[in-house]
């Protein structure tokens, strides 16, 4: 819009200043072009000569500009400050967009999908599957994910456009953490020390659920999750024996809790019986069994839940354990490894860097002389082949939909009775 205004008489100080205070016969109407504005104020300025005027003479000028153009005092005193400098006040728009959207709503709901198909694991595993995912088994969809922070991926959690793809509501259960260890096992680097502990899938009417014997190496993290329907010796040496021949290398070491199902003569027979060296809980030392203890949160309640499963289904989530989740746990879920450092104090502390993730499979074949603690007839080729089989994301869809599977079998026997 283009000014239109009587100003001939608004060439000194006092006429500004009579204008100001409403004395001065002056019609105007407010600049709407920000070339037009901008012009305008550098006029005034060479016309009142502001580089010369005393600080009091300033202030009527920017009063002045402030009513003829409904700028604030701070941007004013913003372009006065670049007139100042260089002379001139140009405006200069901006060609470009400045927050340009990198990650798009398919790369959001790829994420949420992605995080459906692994019971949304954290943040630093999500983004090594995404890395797997492109890098190893060239899925050109995780291209921009490959490449995301964990910072910015929490974010895009944050969004509202992954909330509308995903609501889950988790409450928070109390646990028990068995604490008491006799003597901490030392591995010195080498796989096939394996710490054991037992979850209980609950109690209903005073009747006990199924029972999961979580077995985990401490190198490797190589783990095996069996399912009985009792932990007394009938059902538990049977699941003890399978656990230990499942381990793709040499068992070595056995660490559990103080527990009767584990701490009895049969159990020490057979530990005996293959030379395995059988350690236990030692009181005051909760961390010793920390491991096992962490799977038991991070896999079997994500995997089970919380709510009973009656005893007699224990040979079906047995199976699935078998054929879908010890595979999709070794060979397709990436952990953090533990790396010693050692401070100023001469104190080791141990720190989780992201370089050192990998899934238990890819640790193992990173051992030096891995080959030396491979059972007989296992070979790393074999291992290779049955790892690259399938896809992460193609081995998560396979648990998540035998586990639909199977819990709508568990559910609907058990309504119609």
């Amino acid at each position: 819009m283009r000014t239109i205004m009587t100003i001939k008489n608004l060439d000194t100080i006092e006429a500004l200043e009579a204008f100001l205070q409403g004395n001065q016969p002056v019609a105007f109407s407010v600049l709407g072009d920000k070339t037009d504005r901008y012009n305008f104020i550098r006029k005034t300025l060479v016309k009142m000569n502001y580089m010369n005027l005393s600080k009091r003479d300033k202030g009527i000028v920017i009063r002045y500009l402030m009513k003829m153009t409904e700028y604030s005092r701070q941007q004013l005193t913003r372009l006065i400050k670049k007139y100042t400098n260089t002379g001139k006040i140009n405006w200069m728009p901006s060609r470009r967009n400045g927050f340009a959207k990198k990650y798009t709503n398919l790369d959001i709901q790829l994420l949420a999908k992605t995080d459906e198909r692994h019971d949304t694991p954290c943040g630093h595993a999500v983004k090594k599957l995404c890395e797997r995912a492109y890098h190893v088994f060239n899925d050109q969809a995780y291209e921009n994910l490959s490449e995301i922070s964990v910072s910015h991926l929490y974010n895009l959690r944050d969004s509202n456009h992954y909330k509308r793809q995903r609501r889950t509501f988790t409450k928070t259960q109390s646990r028990q953490v068995s604490i008491g260890e006799r003597r901490k096992p030392q591995s010195d680097g080498k796989p096939g020390y394996i710490r054991i502990d037992t979850v209980h899938q609950g109690d209903q009417d005073k009747v006990k659920g199924v029972y999961h014997i979580n077995a985990v190496d401490e190198v490797t993290q190589f783990e095996i999750v069996c399912s009985v329907e009792r932990i007394s010796e009938q059902y538990l040496m049977p699941a003890l024996e399978e656990m230990l021949e499942s381990f793709p290398f040499a068992i070595l070491g056995f660490h559990s809790d103080n527990g009767s199902e584990y701490v009895n003569r049969r159990v020490a027979e057979l530990l005996q019986k293959l030379f395995i060296e059988f350690t236990k809980s030692r009181s005051r030392h909760s961390n010793d069994n920390a491991l096992a203890e962490s799977k038991n949160g991070s896999i079997i309640r994500k995997v089970f839940g919380y709510t009973h499963i009656p005893q007699k289904w224990a040979p079906e989530i047995n199976q699935f354990n078998r054929t879908y989740l010890n595979p999709y746990l070794n060979y397709h879920r990436p952990c953090f490894f533990p790396k010693t450092i050692i401070d100023a104090k001469g104190k080791e502390r141990k720190t989780y860097p992201f370089a050192n993730m990998m899934t238990p499979y890819d640790k193992l074949k990173s051992l030096p002389d891995v080959e030396g603690y491979l059972k007989p007839e296992v070979t790393l080729e074999a291992l290779d082949e049955y790892a690259m089989k399938m896809s992460d994301n193609d081995a998560a869809d396979c648990l998540q939909r035998a586990r639909q599977k199977l819990f709508c079998l568990i559910s609907s026997q058990d309504k119609t009775g």
